[in-house]
This record gives C-alpha cells, structure tokens and sequence, in this order.
C-alpha cells in the first residue's frame, strides 16, 4: 500500500511507494573505480592546490587539510545585494568564498573508515570553516558529495563550503516554519522520532532517525538533544557522539555501496533554527513524475530503513 506523507514542517510531501522497492541488499551500487594519474588530494601534491587555509598536522604531515577550491562556485568580489528589474529579473552575483577540506591523506579512505576520534576532529575542522564562513558572508553551506551519484569527481575523501551572500531558500522555509509553533518543533519531532520506528540511534546527547516523509531511500537525520542553533555551541561530548552515529549510518551505507551527499543544516545568524544534520543517499532516480509535480515518490518506507540501520535487515 502506498501512503501519502507530508514532512513535519514543510508544505512538501512524498509517496511512500515501498510495494515498488526492493530490499535493501538489492540496492546495492556495483564499485566503478577509475584509474587516477595524478590525485590533487594526495600528500605530495600539495602545490597542485591552491594555498591553503589551514591543516591539523605540521609541515612534517597532515591528517586534515582545507584550501580554496580551485574552480569556486562563487567569486571574490561583485554585486552583493540582490536586487530586482523589471519585476521578474532578480539577481546578483555570487560572492563569497569556496573551501575544500580533505579528511584523510590516504587516498583509499573514506569518511566511515575513520576512527570516531578522527571523525570527531574532521567535524571540530566543520565547525571551524563554519564559523569563518558565516563571520565573511550571509551564510555557509558545507556539504559532502560522495560517489558519483552525488556529483563528486576527485574520489579522494573531501568535503567542501561554499559562504555566499544569500540565506538559502529551504533554510529560509525551514526557518519561517519553525516560527509557526509555539516551542521548536524540531524538540518536538526528536522527541517523538526517539520513541518511534524510525530510530536509528539515540545517545545522551544524540538522536538519529529516517524522517517521516523521506525523499530518499535511506535518508538519514542526526540532531542534537538540546536546542542547538549553531555548531560551535556543541559541546566536546556532543561532537563525539555525533561522530559515533555519524560513524554507524555511514557504515550502513558503505555496505550498499551508496552515493550519498552529506549536510549540515544550521541557523542563519539571529535565528533561532534547531542544528540538524542530514544523509541522503543517491540510490534512486526522480523522473517525470516528479520532475512535473514536485511530489517524490520513495520506494523505501522510512520504517525499513531505519531497521536496516539498526542491523535488523
């Protein structure tokens, strides 16, 4: 049977379409690695990036390292403010600044193959580039791309940070809905996904769990228990724990061989949007139906999703 579900605060909704799936397993993406002359990731090849930003190491080694990107998404400098002719032409440049953070100087690991104490630095080096994103322009987006599915072309483990000048468009709605209630509804919603199906994981200070109306098969959200607007309000342990589920999710994932993009979600400044984390593998392709409407159909309910994370399937 099919279900119609809306997400808890967006005026976005999915088909439940799971009588159409498969079981996990069958998800399975077969590994295509391409053979690589020359990584630019790679220690050794360091002047083949532009300067960088910053490393956890020394001139000896590193084991993390950011930089620009060579080929930014956004420029240095422009037309900031965004203004409208004519009614209908709204624009502006995109200035801001484009990162790349390299996770690990080995180029055959991957995220999931560190240990939580590394992944748990990785994500204090998140927070960092977050916070000087968001001091230099209107907002920081950081996100992963892994696999080929989820738009990456340099196979060594990286994540990266575009800071630009707008708010983007889903963190204004989630931003605007959240307004509509009278107590963070994100409180709410953990509260009630703790308890139910859809949890992966829950720590003293962490709750993972398949959203309710997932886009994605598999998609995952992580929050912390405590209404958190920023990522550098996290505590030590709290940076811990959600390197431990962080860990766990991807690990589920690197069975099936997933694409995926990683990001996090975070409150513009003077806001007050509950920081979020959110996975979505790369398994399924939107076609017409969607593309027409806007409607998603997922294959994979949320529920069997969730019990494959906890290891049940």
């Amino acid at each position: 049977m099919t279900e119609l579900r809306k997400d808890y605060i967006l005026d976005r909704y999915v088909i439940i379409a799971d009588a159409r799936g498969k079981r996990p397993h069958e998800f399975r993406e077969e590994k295509q690695d391409k053979k690589v002359e020359k990584c630019f990731f790679c220690p050794g090849n360091e002047n083949l990036t532009p300067p960088e930003t910053g490393r956890i190491g020394d001139e000896k080694g590193w084991r993390i390292r950011w930089f620009p990107n060579k080929f930014s998404a956004v420029d240095a400098e422009g037309q900031v403010e965004i203004r409208t002719d004519n009614d209908f032409y709204t624009f502006a440049n995109a200035v801001g600044f484009h990162e790349v953070i390299v996770e690990t100087p080995n180029h055959e690991e991957e995220l999931h193959q560190l240990s939580i104490e590394r992944i748990y630095e990785v994500l204090k080096v998140y927070s960092d580039r977050i916070d000087d994103g968001m001091r230099r322009a209107e907002y920081a987006v950081l996100f992963k791309n892994h696999g080929a599915k989820a738009g990456t072309s340099i196979k060594h483990s990286h994540t990266q940070m575009i800071a630009y000048n707008q708010v983007p468009p889903l963190i204004k709605s989630k931003v605007e809905a959240s307004k509509r209630y009278f107590v963070c509804p994100y409180c709410r919603i953990i509260d009630s996904e703790k308890g139910s199906d859809r949890r992966i994981t829950e720590s003293n200070t962490m709750v993972s769990f398949t959203p309710y109306a997932s886009e994605h098969p598999f998609e995952a959200w992580i929050f912390p228990k405590r209404h958190i607007r920023q990522m550098h309000e996290m505590t030590n342990d709290e940076f811990y724990e959600l390197a431990s589920s962080l860990k766990q999710i991807l690990v589920r994932l690197a069975e099936l061989n997933a694409s995926y993009n990683f990001m996090v979600q975070q409150s513009p400044a003077g806001e007050n949007m509950h920081l979020h984390f959110e996975i979505k593998p790369r398994l399924s392709t939107w076609a017409g139906f969607e593309l027409a409407g806007g409607t998603i159909i997922n294959p994979v309910s949320p529920e069997e999703a969730a019990r494959f994370y906890r290891g049940e399937k």
